[in-house]
């Protein structure tokens, strides 16, 4: 049985495992937004970042992609996303079925918000998370590399985000 991740920020372009097939999917009842402050990979505990995560909407759906781990690998790819997306806690690992644009529903190891954690902030307005992306660094660099390689890849899949888009736009206005 094929293992499925569901991306939707940084693993469209950093996955950090072997991907065996990738398919467009959609996620209902969760919308993508910068409703976590990172503390550790793009800010730091006195200055934190923004990074995007999942959070539960009513009547809400997320376009990403369907990422197969390569067979044998499940184990290690799970080790490894455990590491990386757990770090702080701030995510729940859930198994959620996503459906592929082929029409196939699908089990996925997707990582939502949990908004009972310290490092939620869902609800900011968008001026105020393009100020804090624009200045924030972390342990895996700038807050902006994070915003526009999501939303670049975002694009090259034809799955633009018009709050993301803004936010790039308002973001790159600031560092100019």
């Amino acid at each position: 049985m094929t293992m499925w991740v569901f991306g939707y920020g940084s693993l469209l372009w950093n996955p950090g495992f072997q991907v065996a097939q990738t398919a467009l999917a959609t996620l209902p009842h969760y919308a993508r937004s910068f409703c976590m402050r990172s503390i550790h990979h793009r800010g730091t505990e006195t200055d934190p970042g923004l990074v995007l995560a999942l959070d539960e909407v009513a009547g809400a759906s997320c376009r990403g992609l369907a990422l197969a781990v390569a067979e044998g690998q499940e184990e290690p790819t799970l080790d490894y996303l455990r590491e990386r997306e757990l770090i702080s806690s701030a995510y729940l690992e859930k198994n959620l079925s996503v459906t592929l644009d082929s029409g196939e529903s699908v089990t996925a190891v997707t990582y939502v918000i949990d908004r009972n954690h310290g490092q939620y902030c869902g609800g900011l307005p968008l001026e105020e998370q393009a100020r804090i992306i624009a200045r924030a660094v972390g342990g895996r660099g700038p807050n902006t590399e994070y915003l526009f390689n999501t939303t670049d890849h975002l694009a090259e899949m034809n799955l633009n985000d018009p709050d993301l888009d803004w936010l790039a736009a308002r973001v790159r206005a600031l560092t100019a």
